[in-house]
């Protein structure tokens, strides 16, 4: 009945394990997105519903301490999946209080879809099957549409269904917020649109956006047309509503439930309000099996550009399409139409509070070789706080745009003051706002879109401006050193969140940080590039209006030069003054804690700190390999007058990952990008790794807190990549093939400069054509010396390398 190819499966119930299986059979269509939560059990220890909405965030002050605590959270909205069942006059059923004599959870990854069929047993004796379907449609952004198909097996009475809207809902899911202010909904009112209708709005507090949301329940005998005569009574508070639908039932008869639901916020575009929208789609909106159709014919569009195909590694198989699934439903083309970022625990959970960080730059490069527009829109969210971002580069006392670390509605600092950790009890003091290289990566991101795209209005309207200021950021934030006649940057972190300051020290930030400074270089080299790309006319304007003067280009041409990168013991420093940190005893800790990911909450619970070791949460100076290929980072370092060879990546590569407790997702996916090169063997395991990041929650609890975007959009980079080896060089598609053993039939589609084209990887063959439809510009491949022009419907074959790893 499932394709295996194309789903996950539960077969028993399992308390412990619900939250997990909630987050990861989300329903979403870059609009909203709904956990996957069985719609008859509430709020609890086991069952956590929660629905997600781009833009709407709330901001709360707790005291804590006596001290006021300000937090912007991404709101739990009002649940629309309350559908419960009552036998003859008693209690709803819920799975704790029944014999399950048969249970299956099914997520088709293909559709989005969540299914339940379950078969219980009552404290009465009275056996009943459950099949419940569901979906939010990636047809209609505003639709969600529920399905039950009940069946009494052993008896025949009165049923009473419980279709309601509750707005009562908190943001609770995630236990070390939970001493924050948590309500952030205010009742506004419910309704009804005729008798198969209810409707309820609500008010996000502080934000003030109004939501609304509208349910049609309809029941149904199956194999009859038209709906059954029902009895239906209707129960309302301010903050909920519910519709009671009571009727009969047989025997070995299936009647079938209905509920299809219309969202709509203030801030969606032509509507008077929500509450009326709601109230007007919903009524319009087809059957549960026509939405269906519409909502595959949506699905179906998007696998057709977006699957990657791996026949050869079924597991992997699975869960790349799992994160394809989920990517998309993050960030579709709903979303580009919205003023959203990407999320960095998407739109099922609430840790990280819903906030945007720099996860995009790994989820960017398979969405913008494919459906680019939603790249586009997703940048221009940055774009739209670019005046933010000036504004805290100036109040810090720098030019330019230095973006926030957690980003939220409208771009100012989110990052908190103090974080709780979990292991101690206490609150730390919270200093990773200073990841200033989130400006870097917004930067990468803005490039690499244009060299894909090859889009010279997004760039002359929108991309140069935010390049160039975040280049004055830089240039501003960097000292010359007279002595050393190098570029010097102080005050930062890296990637690595493990060192916020030096030992011993108060000041916050490192010296030098190796990842910041590189791209530093590469940064100012680029944004003279820009000018090359504008027309004069452009150039003119847009210097004039940014005041870019003569002396700011000669600055940014020198620290293209001069930037300071730190080394010692013949590998890159990942800060200045790295070699005097202590050596961890990483046996000792793997033997005491086994799991070591978060060995900064371990080093502080036993009162030591984390700043003073050689231990890291992730890959930093190793982001440098993972970014840049060897073509791009030995002209740079070239430049930068600094050693460089692959022996020196090796060496760095291999020193750090000693000294790494891989405590972010995002490290599996660099290390094994990185070396897929160096030792492909232990590049597949760490992609296998990445893979079963969040689908088996190897940090042991996070992801039923939110799936985990950039280690999803990582996955499918590695593919694309870093094993089949694609990459844009201006007008050439550049293939560098590496595991090729295990990339037999690998397929995909992709899009370059506009240009559809279909690789395939079959044997020792590796073939690129473009296809004649949608075809733009001729477009280059090559691979090993070997290239060819491809025009529409044209194809090319390259032969590969026969030493396989």
């Amino acid at each position: 009945m499932y394709d295996s190819e194309f789903s996950l499966h539960y077969d028993r119930f399992d308390p412990d394990d619900e939250a997990l299986r909630e987050a990861l059979t989300s329903t979403g269509n870059g609009y909203f997105c709904t956990r996957g939560t069985a719609e008859w059990e509430d709020m609890g220890a086991v069952h956590y519903p929660g629905t997600y909405a781009h833009r709407c965030y709330n901001r709360e002050t707790t005291i804590m301490g006596g001290n006021p605590v300000l937090n912007e959270d991404l709101v739990n909205l009002p649940n629309w999946l309350v559908l419960k069942l009552r036998i003859d006059g008693g209690e709803a059923i819920r799975l704790a209080q029944t014999q399950i004599l048969s249970y299956r959870h099914v997520y088709d990854i293909r559709t989005a879809t969540v299914i339940r069929e379950i078969r219980f047993r009552d404290r009465r004796g009275r056996e009943t099957s459950l099949r419940s379907r569901r979906f939010v449609s990636m047809a209609h952004p505003h639709q969600g549409a529920l399905e039950w198909s009940l069946t009494p097996e052993n008896w025949s009475g009165r049923v009473e269904i419980v279709s309601a809207l509750d707005g009562r809902v908190t943001n609770r899911a995630v236990a070390r917020y939970r001493d924050l202010e948590a309500r952030h909904l205010d009742p506004v009112s419910p309704r009804t649109y005729g008798p198969e209708t209810i409707a309820l709005k609500v008010q996000i507090r502080q934000s003030d956006i109004y939501i609304a949301q509208a349910a049609r329940t309809r029941v149904f005998r199956e194999g009859e047309n038209g709906s059954l005569l029902i009895d239906r009574d209707l129960y309302q508070m301010e903050d909920y509503i519910q519709q009671v639908l009571a009727f009969e039932v047989t025997q070995g008869a299936t009647v079938r439930i209905e509920k299809m639901v219309a969202m709509f916020t203030a801030r969606d575009d032509a509507i008077t309000e929500p509450l009326a929208s709601v109230g007007r789609h919903v009524l319009r909106y087809p059957d549960f099996d026509e939405a269906f159709d519409e909502h595959v014919a949506a699905w179906d569009e998007l696998w057709d550009i977006g699957d990657i195909r791996l026949p050869g590694e079924p597991r992997a198989q699975l869960l790349l399409r799992l994160h394809i699934s989920h990517v998309l439903q993050v960030c579709s083309r709903h979303t580009s139409r919205l003023d959203a970022g990407v999320p960095a625990r998407g739109l099922n959970g609430e840790a990280y509070r819903g906030h945007v960080f720099w996860d995009e730059l790994f989820v960017y490069p398979f969405l913008g070789m494919r459906v680019p527009e939603i790249t586009k829109g997703l940048i221009l969210y940055r774009y739209r706080r670019l005046s933010e971002a000036q504004a805290a580069a100036s109040e810090a006392g720098y030019r330019g745009a230095m973006f926030p670390w957690q980003s939220g509605s409208d771009g100012t600092e989110e990052t908190q003051m103090v974080h709780l950790n979990p292991l101690s009890g206490r609150w730390d003091p919270d200093l990773s706002r200073n990841q200033r290289h989130v400006s870097a990566a917004i930067f990468y991101n803005v490039w690499h879109y244009y060299q894909a795209t090859d889009d010279v209005d997004f760039l002359a309207d929108y991309g140069a401006e935010m390049m160039l200021e975040i280049a004055r950021f830089w240039a501003s934030i960097a000292h010359y050193n007279p002595e050393r006649d190098r570029y010097e940057i102080h005050g930062v972190m890296g990637p690595d969140e493990f060192h916020e300051r030096y030992p011993g020290s108060t000041a916050a930030g490192l010296r030098n940080n190796a990842y910041t400074n590189v791209m530093v270089a590469w940064i100012s080299a680029r944004a003279l590039d820009v000018f090359e790309v504008l027309s004069k006319s452009r150039q003119t304007a847009l210097r004039a209006r940014l005041r870019v003067t003569d002396e700011e280009l000669r600055v940014w041409s020198e620290m293209s030069r001069k930037m300071f990168v730190p080394y010692h013991d013949g590998v890159i420093s990942q800060f200045e003054g790295y070699e005097d940190l202590e050596e961890l005893d990483w046996d000792h800790y793997r033997a005491e804690y086994g799991n070591i990911g978060r060995m900064d909450r371990i080093l502080r619970a036993e009162g030591r700190d984390p700043n003073a070791y050689k231990v890291a949460k992730q890959a930093d100076t190793v982001m440098l390999f993972f970014l840049f290929d060897d073509a791009e980072l030995r002209p740079l370092f070239e430049q930068l007058g600094y050693p460089y060879d692959l022996d020196l990546v090796r060496r760095t590569v291999d020193y750090y990952d000693q000294r790494t407790s891989h405590g972010s997702t995002l490290s599996h996916v660099t290390f094994a990008g990185v070396l897929a090169t160096f030792d492909p063997q232990s590049s597949w395991e760490r992609f296998k790794l990445a893979l079963e990041s969040d689908v088996s929650d190897l940090q042991g609890g996070t992801t039923k807190e939110g799936i985990h975007m950039g280690v999803m959009g990582g996955t499918l980079d590695l593919v694309q990549r870093y094993y089949v080896g694609a990459r844009g060089y201006g007008d050439v598609l550049v293939f560098r093939p590496k595991l090729i053993s295990h990339l037999d039939g690998v397929a995909f589609s992709m899009r370059y400069r506009g240009t559809p084209l279909r690789v395939h990887i079959a044997g020792d063959t590796l073939s690129v054509r473009a296809e004649a439809e949608g075809f733009r510009v001729p477009v280059r491949v090559a691979l090993n010396g070997d290239s060819a022009e491809l025009g529409p419907g044209d194809s090319h074959d390259f032969r590969l390398a026969t030493v396989r790893a």
